[in-house]
């Protein structure tokens, strides 16, 4: 997987549509088919979370976004005038991922760094995966929030890396025993 780095140069260097499509991604690990069908109702601006429409028969979850992406969505809806019923964006995911290719072949040429061209869309899946694991070390919650029914499927998406930072991830109990495996943890 990319370092975090190299994805948000591709996020700081694309079209503010494009960003903020590539800044979701990242952030909630939606895949394409779920960040092009968000509709304004999916997203709740004041707690900053996104109910993504689950693809493939996933679960149903509620994923996190920053407050810097919030901003760029609320922009986003304002300058097109959207309503709550509306789709955030108007492109198929297949157009979302070919307008992504596009922009990672230009960007590439213009950086003269081919190492661009391997950044798959997906790899932003992925990044959002294995950052996660890294901070929760919580399996089954990662895949609750990448919305995958099987573990199998998470443990394709979550790689044993060093993120490099030492960030963390609050949990709430709900009775005695969590309370008593998240002091232990």
């Amino acid at each position: 997987i990319p370092l975090e780095k190299t994805l948000d140069m591709l996020i700081a260097s694309a079209s503010p549509s494009l960003a903020l499509k590539l800044s979701i991604s990242k952030e909630t690990g939606l895949r394409p088919v779920e960040l092009v069908n968000l509709k304004v109702k999916d997203v709740d601006l004041e707690n900053k979370l996104v109910y993504p429409a689950t693809a493939k028969h996933g679960s149903a979850r509620a994923v996190k976004i920053t407050f810097s992406t919030l901003e760029m969505l609320k922009k986003h809806i304002h300058k097109r005038n959207l309503g709550n019923n509306d789709k955030l964006f108007t492109q198929s995911s297949k157009l979302y991922s070919q307008s992504y290719r596009n922009y990672r072949m230009r960007l590439s040429k213009k950086l003269e760094d081919p190492s661009i061209r391997t950044i798959r869309l997906y790899d932003f899946r992925h990044f959002f995966a294995t950052k996660l694991y890294h901070e929760t070390k919580d399996i089954l919650f990662v895949k609750a929030q990448m919305g995958h029914r099987k573990i199998s499927t998470t443990l394709r998406y979550t790689q044993l890396v060093e993120m490099g930072d030492d960030s963390f991830t609050v949990k709430i109990a709900s009775n005695l025993e969590e309370f008593t495996q998240l002091l232990e943890s």
